[in-house]
């Protein structure tokens, strides 16, 4: 069994508005921003290569799917669909992952199951031999969303993940397709029904944790929907995965793919032995 960690297409956000309620003088020293207070955002997924013989990916980041003028909206640095470049870097195409999980729907982590826009052309559904694991709670979120986070979900994905006949929406730890290699928990903080997935040792934080500075128990970001509860879940998930070694794999950090936690004597969360990338094989 191999990780591989996978770049997909790359954002530029408002650094306040990832940062919640921590003050610019704070988090720029973390992450420099640019001159429109932005700062650079990856959309990193996880591949495992042979998983009970499976090709896994876990998350497509945000894809190429918006047209050129939200493409600039929301910051998007490349027009081309980076995924699909990273996995032939893997030697792999779309048609050879046999199931992609999926933390949650918003368009940063699902767009890109979607074809790179084209103009005239309808949205169009990638990986067309996988199965869609996806969290039943936060199923139901995308189908009826909040007005609060509406716009963080493409309304066509749904339907087109339900017309293929090849979605799968999981209710406990473990999925049907992946058996006992895949722990599943489940986070709200963030959005209602987020899938945390635990894999060979390390667990894709998702948005729970999008990188490393967010392992600081306050800091949270402004998209969250309940940042309060987020940080409870945050301190018991640290707290197990700290128990057992269980490594974090971050999507949204620009620079680190996957760290091991740690806590100083004040209890203060942080991380080390920090990797810019995955390559590894397990077993």
């Amino acid at each position: 069994m191999e990780l591989w960690s996978l770049t997909g297409n790359s954002q530029k956000l408002d650094g306040g508005a990832m940062f919640g309620n921590a003050p610019r003088a704070l988090w720029s020293r973390w992450i420099a921003p640019d001159a429109e207070n932005r700062i650079p955002l990856s959309c990193r997924c996880l591949l495992v290569k042979g998983l009970d013989g499976k090709n896994v990916l876990f998350e497509t980041g945000i894809g190429a799917f918006f047209d050129p003028t939200l493409r600039e909206r929301y910051g998007v640095l490349e027009d081309r669909h980076v995924l699909l470049y990273s996995l032939a870097q893997a030697g792999l195409t779309h048609e050879d992952i046999d199931a992609v999980v999926l933390s949650h729907l918003h368009f940063d982590h699902a767009g890109g199951l979607l074809a790179a826009w084209e103009e005239g052309q309808a949205p169009s559904l990638l990986f067309p031999n996988a199965t869609f694991i996806v969290g039943a709670e936060h199923w139901r979120r995308a189908l009826q969303p909040h007005p609060r986070d509406r716009a963080s979900f493409v309304p066509e994905l749904q339907p087109l993940l339900e017309a293929s006949g090849r979605l799968e929406l999981v209710e406990g730890e473990r999925s049907v397709a992946l058996g006992d290699s895949v722990r599943f928990s489940f986070s709200d903080g963030h959005t209602p029904g987020l899938m945390l997935a635990e894999v060979a040792g390390v667990v894709f934080c998702a948005d729970l944790i999008p990188g490393r500075f967010w392992v600081h128990l306050p800091i949270t970001m402004g998209y969250d929907r309940f940042p309060e509860k987020l940080i409870e879940e945050k301190r018991i998930f640290l707290d197990d995965k700290l128990a057992r070694g269980v490594r974090l794999f971050f999507t949204h950090d620009h620079d680190c793919a996957v760290a091991r936690v740690v806590r100083d004597e004040r209890g203060r969360y942080g991380t080390a032995d920090e990797q810019q990338e995955l390559r590894e094989r397990v077993g």
